[in-house]
């Protein structure tokens, strides 16, 4: 899928490269743009720690409480066989209404059921074999309904955000040594790909970005 945020003919006309480069070594740098700004936007997802399946029933370990309800259709991806795709979700643990949830034998443990504190399951019907609960690294990742107003694509800070960091990648592939000076006008880290990569739009995305990436 091409990148939104910022397109192939929009980081075209901005370098002024017109058809020096192939579409597809333009969009590499639009999509890497964007999939980094995506680590730091706030979507509606949680991570997925862990998965099982039995008897036709997947259980995803979500690392967030009470992440999603019963009936919500949600998309997993980076799962693996068989538990990526867009499913809707049969039961939650702990339960929300509507809940028809199947409690699956790893969550036993001397006849009581466990699960850490800060930790939820959804549960979906899934043909496959079986498979015992293990870990998901790096972990997977489970969206669910967007209730933005308007998509992060046709948001303008986010867009002039991503185009300001394409521009950056797109330059580092010419000379990478350049920019990169601290607020303090020390050097300290004089690569365009260093820390100060984000740092340069953070103004720009700062009203847009997920608790998680605030912090550090």
């Amino acid at each position: 899928m091409a990148a939104t945020y910022v397109t192939v003919a929009e980081l075209r006309a901005n370098l002024g490269i017109g058809s020096l480069y192939t579409d597809a070594t333009v969009e590499e740098v639009c999509q890497s743009s964007e999939d980094l700004l995506n680590q730091y936007l706030w979507f509606n997802t949680a991570p997925v720690v862990g998965t099982a399946l039995q008897d036709g029933v997947a259980t995803l370990m979500l690392a967030n409480p009470n992440a999603f309800v019963a009936t919500q259709i949600v998309t997993v991806s980076q799962c693996g066989s068989p538990f990526n795709g867009t499913v809707t979700i049969t039961g939650t643990i702990p339960p929300s209404t509507g809940t028809t949830s199947v409690i699956p034998l790893f969550m036993y443990n001397w006849g009581n059921v466990n699960y850490p504190n800060g930790y939820s399951f959804i549960q979906y019907a899934k043909a496959g074999s079986d498979q015992t609960f293990h870990k998901v690294a790096p972990y997977g990742l489970v969206t669910g309904p967007d209730h933005k107003t308007q998509s992060y694509a046709t948001t303008p800070a986010i867009r002039e955000a991503a185009m300001i960091v394409a521009v950056d990648i797109w330059q580092a592939r010419q000379v990478s040594q350049t920019g990169g000076v601290g607020m303090d006008g020390i050097s300290a880290s004089p690569y365009r790909m260093g820390y100060q990569l984000i740092n340069r739009v953070r103004g720009l995305i700062q009203p847009y970005s997920a608790p998680s990436s605030l912090v550090g």
